[in-house]
């Protein structure tokens, strides 16, 4: 308990920079005084992306962006995408569902292995925002406890699913939202080429992408994307590398 501890205040505190140096601390102290639940919209952008280079002080260089996915483990595609980003030498984040994880424990404990990040995406893939503070509680400790379990870790970055989070939930979970701000919406077309199109639209240094690892064509779009964004320089982190300097 005591590394989980660490491990999310070292992230917290990040937040907090990434606050202070965005709007200033009389600004930032008079945000958080006044409309907490802004503070926390804030933060959130600024995970998507939106801010890191102001939390570095510094261009990324080599550019960075982060590949997410959402709704795994899968039984059939999530070891695809693994073997895919491999061979590539790429990481990537994964947001799991609890509910998806009973015998599939050992893609857990490959993508820890393999330098992936492992985070929560609720068990139920439940809106947080509809629950009571209880309840979301309950969904998201569930997914915790279940990956603890497997990897002797909990995960501190949690995906709210459909990007909507519960106001005051900070005060409940010790977790940080991750979001987005590039959504391939492969769920809804399902087609190689319409989520090439969407990433190369939007994508940009600091980019956090946003994919389903239960797709057949989002396996081939996200290896695809790898190696098209390698070739222009674009270095593939876990999301982590873009929340703290």
């Amino acid at each position: 308990m005591k590394k989980r501890s660490r491990k999310t205040g070292k992230a917290l505190a990040a937040i907090l920079a990434a606050l202070i140096l965005s709007v200033g601390i009389g600004d930032f102290l008079k945000t958080v005084s006044q409309n907490p639940q802004k503070a926390i919209e804030t933060a959130a952008r600024i995970i998507a992306g939106k801010g890191m280079l102001r939390l570095a002080e510094r261009e990324l260089d080599p550019p960075l962006v982060a590949l997410t996915f959402d709704d795994g483990p899968d039984a059939e595609y999530t070891e695809l995408l693994l073997d895919g980003l491999k061979e590539r030498e790429a990481k990537a984040s994964f947001f799991l569902l609890g509910k998806c994880l009973e015998g599939r424990e050992e893609l857990l404990i490959r993508m820890k292995e393999e330098g992936h990040l492992i985070g929560n995406h609720t068990y139920n893939h439940v809106r947080l925002d509809k629950l009571t503070p209880s309840k979301a509680r309950e969904e998201i400790l569930k997914t915790n406890n279940r990956i603890y379990e497997v990897t002797g870790e909990y995960p501190v970055y949690l995906r709210p699913p459909y990007g909507a989070w519960k106001k005051d939930l900070e005060l409940y979970v010790e977790m940080i939202p991750v979001l987005w701000n590039v959504d391939t919406l492969d769920w809804k077309c399902q087609d190689v080429s319409s989520i090439l199109a969407a990433v190369r639209k939007n994508v940009k240094n600091g980019s956090v992408i946003l994919m389903h690892d239960e797709y057949a064509a989002t396996v081939k779009a996200a290896l695809a994307i790898v190696d098209e964004l390698k070739k222009e320089g674009y270095e593939f982190v876990t999301v982590d590398r873009l929340i703290l300097p």
